[in-house]
């Protein structure tokens, strides 16, 4: 019986030493799928191994492995959902960041000087990822929730978050999100409101993302003055008149601003614009509730000025979307 040459035998040595490493891997890598797949909602195992593309058996050992370590929770009927072990080290990882840590005190002073829901946001793979939320003190609740994301040009924290981008990166994101083939009309009505909010330093939503909500939002930067997320003040259009966002664009910008410099930001941000109407009141008074019906003042013109076009005409504008994508 011959012997197996040297050679062939260092390789076969390397081959047995490399497997075990490359199989952790793999086991690895596809864990993290499991955990993904579940993420998109509870999911039983048969769904599960055919979205893997595994077998029955690997896919219930993994997925009873991430069970053990509460990675995942298993419900007869249901099937497997996120578990407890994921909400621990998402909280984790919130504590320890710098912009959570240094923005939430400031957060919660906004919402309770303006009784207003107050967003903490940033921009993650070209959508708005909210970070932190703090409900505001009226009968309503927004939808929004942390770990959401939403469209960044039709958002008040979306604007706020590329008002330093050049205009072609503006026009990359309204036709991404807008059915790719806006009307020139369109885009150029909001390329022009986006130019006003870029010299203002915040920005507004009208009612753009959802209907009868309203938006106050302005941009936080660090320490070499790059936009790293945004904050926004929300509420329902019946405590949003125009002339109340533009008062509370001071209190957004301020506080944006003390957040900045927490961060180590010292230039001084592009002011609000001056409004000579008195402050408001949290709560609408009997002022602002005419403000629709009196004479506008200074500030609601530069508000109206802002204002997007109806919904009938950026219908017309922007055409049916289904019948752009069929």
């Amino acid at each position: 019986m011959g012997r197996t040459p040297i050679s062939r035998r260092k390789s076969a040595k390397a081959n047995d030493t490399l497997e075990p490493s490359r199989l952790g891997s793999q086991t690895l890598f596809r864990g993290l799928d499991v955990i993904e797949l579940v993420a998109e909602g509870p999911i039983t195992l048969g769904d599960l191994a055919d979205r893997l593309k595994l077998t029955r058996s690997t896919t219930h050992r993994l997925a009873s492995a991430l069970a053990d370590r509460r990675y995942l929770t298993f419900v007869h009927r249901t099937g497997y959902s996120l578990g407890p072990k994921l909400l621990e080290l998402g909280f984790r990882v919130r504590d320890e960041l710098d912009l959570p840590r240094v923005a939430a005190p400031r957060l919660e002073q906004l919402a309770l000087l303006t009784e207003d829901t107050v967003h903490l946001g940033v921009l993650d793979r070209e959508q708005v990822l909210y970070l932190d939320k703090i409900s505001g003190k009226r009968r309503i609740n927004l939808s929004s929730r942390v770990g959401e994301r939403q469209p960044v040009s039709s958002t008040g924290l979306g604007k706020a978050l590329i008002l330093d981008h050049d205009e072609e990166s503006w026009i990359n994101f309204f036709r991404a999100e807008n059915g790719g083939q806006p009307t020139p009309t369109a885009l150029r009505e909001w390329l022009g409101r986006m130019q006003t909010y870029a010299r203002a330093g915040y920005a507004f939503d009208l009612e753009e993302n959802e209907d009868q909500i309203r938006c106050v939002a302005a941009p936080i930067r660090d320490v070499a003055g790059r936009i790293i997320a945004a904050i926004s003040v929300a509420s329902a259009a019946q405590y949003m008149s125009d002339a109340r966002m533009q008062l509370l664009t001071k209190d957004v910008v301020d506080t944006a601003r003390r957040i900045s410099e927490g961060l180590g930001w010292t230039e001084k941000p592009t002011p609000a614009a001056p409004s000579t109407a008195p402050r408001a009141s949290s709560r609408p008074t009997q002022t602002s509730r005419q403000t629709r019906t009196s004479r506008p003042t200074q500030a609601s013109r530069q508000t109206q000025a802002l204002r997007p076009a109806s919904r009938k005409t950026r219908a017309r504008h922007l055409g049916n979307r289904k019948s752009r994508s069929g």
